[in-house]
C-alpha cells in the first residue's frame, strides 16, 4: 500500500509554526513576513522602527519586537529577541535573517573602520548570534530552518558600486549557512541562503531614481522585468517549508539572470 504523501500545497503549509523575521519593517523582510503569515505561520517581526513594525504586525496578526540588531547585548538588544518570542508565541521553528544594510559607499581603500565593523555586526554577526539563540529550541523540536538573506554582491563584483565590507558580509552568510548546515544536520535543522539580485528597496532606491543607473540595471538583467521583493519571497517560502526539506547548506540566487551572463 502506497503511504500517504503530502500534496504540493501541503508541502508549503506552515500552519502553527513560529517564525522570526528580522528587517521586517519594510522591503523584503516585510514581504517575507506577510508571506509566511499567509502560509499559516505565527510570525514575530523584528526591526528598529517601532511604528512601522507595529503596523505590519497588526496587518498579519503577528508579534512585534522592536530591536536594534546592531546592539548585540543588553535588554533592548539582540539577546532579548528570542526569549520574548518564546514567551509570546512559543519556540521558533523558522528564522529568516533579512536585516542588513550598507553603512558606507566609500571605495574599498577609504572605508572607515567603524563602518566596516558596523556592517559586519549587523549583516553577519547578528545572523550568527540569532542562529545560536534559536538553536536549542529547534533542537528540542527536532527540526528547524534558517534562511539568510544575502546578495549577489557576495558572489560577484559590481562595477561602479563600491561596497567592499557589504559584499564581504554577504559572502560570509553563504559560508555561515554551509557550516551550520553540516554541524546541525543531525538535529534536522536546515540552513540556507537566498542571494537576491537588484530590486527596489531602501538601499537601491537611488539607483532606480537615476535614469542612467536604471538603464544600466535593465541592460544587465536578462529577464525583461524589474525585480521586486515579491520575486524573492517564493524562494524563501520554499526553503522555510517542507517543500525544501532536502535542501541545506545552499545559496539560492534569485537575480533575473544577472550572474548567469
Amino acid at each position: 500500500m502506497t503511504p500517504d504523501r503530502a500534496t504540493p500545497a501541503e508541502l508549503f503549509d506552515l500552519d502553527g509554526r513560529v517564525a522570526i523575521v528580522t528587517g521586517a519593517s519594510s522591503g523584503l523582510g516585510a514581504a517575507v513576513a506577510s508571506a509566511l503569515a499567509a502560509l499559516g505561520a505565527r510570525v514575530a517581526v523584528v526591526a528598529r522602527r517601532r511604528d512601522r513594525l507595529t503596523e505590519i504586525a497588526g496587518r498579519i496578526d503577528g508579534f512585534a519586537v522592536a530591536c536594534d540588531l546592531s546592539e548585540l547585548d543588553g535588554v533592548d538588544g539582540l539577546e532579548a529577541i528570542v526569549p520574548a518570542v518564546v514567551a509570546e508565541l512559543g519556540p521558533p521553528e523558522i528564522l529568516i535573517n533579512a536585516a542588513g544594510t550598507m553603512f558606507t559607499t566609500e571605495r574599498a581603500e577609504d572605508e572607515p573602520v567603524d563602518a566596516i565593523r558596523r556592517t559586519m555586526d549587523l549583516n553577519l554577526v547578528a545572523p550568527l548570534r540569532l542562529s545560536q539563540q534559536v538553536f536549542p529550541h529547534m533542537r528540542t523540536l527536532g527540526r528547524g530552518t534558517i534562511v539568510n538573506i544575502s546578495s549577489i554582491s557576495g558572489r560577484v563584483g559590481i562595477p561602479g558600486i563600491p561596497q567592499a565590507s557589504y559584499a564581504a558580509s554577504k559572502a560570509g552568510l553563504s559560508g555561515l549557512a554551509a557550516e551550520l548546515a553540516v554541524q546541525w544536520a543531525r538535529h534536522s535543522i536546515r540552513v540556507n541562503t537566498v542571494a537576491p539580485g537588484f530590486f527596489r528597496s531602501e538601499i537601491t532606491g537611488p539607483l532606480y531614481e537615476s535614469e542612467r543607473a536604471a538603464a544600466y540595471l535593465r541592460r544587465n538583467t536578462p529577464l525583461p522585468k524589474e525585480g521586486t521583493a515579491e520575486d524573492i519571497v517564493g524562494a524563501v517560502a520554499w526553503l522555510a517549508s517542507d517543500a525544501g526539506s532536502y535542501v541545506t547548506g545552499q545559496t539560492i540566487v534569485v537575480d533575473g539572470g544577472w550572474t548567469a551572463r
